[in-house]
């Protein structure tokens, strides 16, 4: 029920995401009598692989995420998140309450032994093959210990998803190994003593979609703008690409041979494909979607949450953080 675009954009994006995984089921948490409405949208075969769990309640954007604990527990959200606790579902998807979300999460499904909280992890497109930016939005504050269990479960879950091991760096204003605040100094410290981590120090700005790492790691505040601008600026260069080649016949004719290359480039470049950042740290698969998502981005983020389950990643994370405490 939650985003910008409500049932409007989840219901379209799980018809789609059923009709292209055979062995897809899911779970609709809301009002029944709204997503009725969108019901004709599901195939035949589609449909048979859908449960509805009816409330009315839902928790707004504009809910305080303290009181949802209180007064929240009818909502959709915490219905959903209920689901994976209980273990009738293995993920649960959400464009809504980012606030709230973490904090039913942390309530119900608890974070893993080692980990003091948990961290928003998002999907990034690079030079040669895509990595992995956390945390963009959960904890804007964090100290050096926090980033150095945001760098574990960062490189435990690329592991899972590139079968090999990954080269985990840290965002900084500079490469030098003497810049930084004390929180990053002090996640560098832990970093470089760690010998089941494969840290290759710190990544500039400027230097975050060269592919130097894997996984890069930084406070919620920083990764959240860095995130959102990076969208930002891959949205105005598909707007400048698409009016440069309006402006004249022979730009409208050589787009015409350039097309291969644009869709290629767009693939790389397109927001949408890179939507739904996943809550690590909790013993439970929680994917979180851009309010603002389309349907096709709602879809990605429920591909997210496949690729958790299908990868165990909440296990595997549990597992790399009991091998690095025992070392330590």
């Amino acid at each position: 029920m939650g985003g910008e675009g409500g049932i409007s954009v989840t219901l379209p994006a799980a018809a789609q995401a059923l009709q292209t995984n055979s062995e897809l089921q899911l779970y609709l948490v809301g009002d029944k009598d709204q997503m009725d409405v969108f019901l004709p949208l599901f195939s035949q075969s589609s449909r048979s692989r859908v449960d509805i769990i009816h409330t009315i309640d839902v928790i707004t954007d504009d809910d305080k995420p303290a009181n949802v604990l209180r007064s929240g527990k009818q909502s959709s959200m915490y219905k959903a998140v209920e689901l994976v606790k209980n273990g009738s579902a293995q993920a649960m998807v959400s464009a809504g309450n980012t606030g709230a979300l973490l904090m039913i999460g942390r309530h119900l499904l608890k974070t893993i032994p080692g980990i003091q909280k948990p961290a928003m992890v998002a999907t990034i497109p690079g030079a040669s093959r895509q990595s992995y930016l956390l945390d963009v939005g959960a904890n804007p504050e964090c100290d050096g210990q926090q980033l150095f269990e945001f760098a574990v479960m960062g490189a435990a879950m690329a592991e899972s998803l590139l079968g090999e091991q990954v080269r985990v760096g840290l965002l900084n204003i500079g490469s030098e190994y003497y810049k930084g605040n004390n929180e990053v100094q002090a996640a560098a410290a832990l970093l470089n003593a760690c010998a089941g981590i494969n840290y290759v120090g710190f990544i500039e700005a400027n230097a975050l979609f060269k592919g130097y790492a894997d996984v890069v790691v930084c406070d919620g505040f920083v990764g959240n703008v860095t995130i959102k601008c990076s969208a930002g600026v891959a949205n105005v260069v598909k707007g400048l690409l698409h009016e440069q080649f309006k402006r004249s016949w022979f730009s409208r004719v050589s787009k015409i041979f350039a097309a291969p290359l644009l869709t290629r480039l767009n693939a790389q470049i397109d927001p949408h494909q890179f939507n739904g950042a996943s809550l690590l740290g909790l013993q439970g698969s929680i994917v979180k979607s851009h309010g603002n998502a389309s349907i096709e981005g709602f879809t990605y983020a429920i591909k997210q949450g496949i690729v958790e389950i299908e990868n165990a990643v909440p296990q595997l994370i549990a597992k790399k953080v009991a091998a690095i405490m025992a070392v330590k």
